[in-house]
């Protein structure tokens, strides 16, 4: 897939690209950051990214309006995440952080120079971001969510929580990372599935008006359960998936706990929105002369397991204590 094809990873969700405050204007007294974001400024996805960043900033001794200024700008699909982007380097910002593979991709794309954080990627190396997790080279750094790497454990979460299943479907964004990755990724899941002697099918959605059709040919295939891979653009449409399992009666496992607490059923993955904040120590170290290539890119050593009783109780579904014991929050 072309990577213009960012137009579906935000799916639906309105841009909002301010006009720069700084331009050409007289010599700064402070650092300028540059920040891109998936989704519409005012979006629960954007605000708690941008909270998170702020906060990491606020940690490291850096606040915004004091002692260092941030231009922040948002995008749902690829040419307005290039004209940001675009923005951002004709700013001359100090350093750009950058939420997700695609945007990382797309600023990377806009400046070879400026140095750029990128903040809750997949896989960096097989998305052609950094040369190695321990030295990446170039000008990117950041963190990953490791997201492609738990397929089997979420698969594995989910039969536990409904055993009895044959059947079970995936929800795939074709295209949202490299080729390598989501094969990787598919690959990993559907292995877990055939071992355990479930049937794996494959659902394919390109833009968010594709979800009402997909979930019409899950139940049409009888899929007794589905998991949820990870895209941008599932987690800036977190709520409508949520509804659309719930309306559907199908036990879903999703990447990231904003769907469980949004009504979701279950949730195992890294807390993006800690890995926002700790993004925020690689940009200070950047602007107190670091280079991104020499530092590694950092990797979640935590996972959490959120379970929503409400939504297991609609579903006829108990949970085991086993599961319950493990969880890291169970939402009643």
């Amino acid at each position: 897939m072309r990577r213009r094809q960012f137009i579906a990873l935000l799916g639906g969700a309105a841009a909002a690209l301010p006009v720069a405050a700084h331009g050409q204007q007289a010599p700064r007294t402070v650092p300028l950051i540059g920040a891109l974001y998936p989704g519409e400024s005012s979006a629960p996805t954007s605000v708690g990214s941008r909270d998170a960043f702020q906060q990491g900033l606020r940690e490291v001794g850096y606040i915004e309006g004091q002692n260092i200024a941030i231009e922040h700008r948002y995008a749902k699909d690829s040419d307005e995440a290039s004209r940001a982007a675009n923005e951002l380097v004709g700013l001359r910002v100090d350093v750009i952080m950058a939420v997700g593979t695609a945007s990382a991709l797309v600023v990377k794309r806009a400046t070879s120079s400026i140095p750029i954080v990128g903040v809750t990627m997949a896989d960096p190396v097989a998305d052609g971001l950094v040369a190695s997790l321990s030295r990446p080279g170039g000008n990117v750094t950041g963190n990953t969510f490791l997201g492609p790497e738990l397929g089997s454990k979420r698969f594995q979460l989910l039969r536990e929580l409904v055993p009895g299943i044959t059947r079970a479907a995936g929800l795939q964004h074709p295209g949202v990372y490299s080729e390598r990755t989501m094969r990787n990724a598919l690959r990993e899941i559907q292995q877990t599935a055939k071992e355990s002697g479930v049937e794996f099918q494959v659902f394919d959605v390109m833009e968010p008006n594709d979800f009402d059709a997909a979930f019409e040919a899950m139940v049409k295939a009888r899929e007794d359960a589905l998991m949820l891979l990870t895209s941008p653009m599932f987690y800036v449409n977190y709520q409508r998936l949520v509804d659309l399992a719930a309306a559907h009666r199908l036990p879903t496992m999703y990447a990231f706990r904003v769907f469980a607490q949004a009504g979701g059923l279950i949730s195992y993955g890294a807390d993006l929105l800690d890995l926002t904040r700790l993004a925020a120590n690689y940009v200070a170290k950047i602007l107190k002369g670091a280079n991104p290539g020499d530092l590694p890119v950092e990797q979640p050593t935590r996972f959490e397991l959120f379970v929503n009783l409400k939504t297991a109780k609609a579903l006829g579904l108990a949970i085991p204590q086993s599961l319950l014991a493990r969880a890291d929050e169970v939402i009643e």
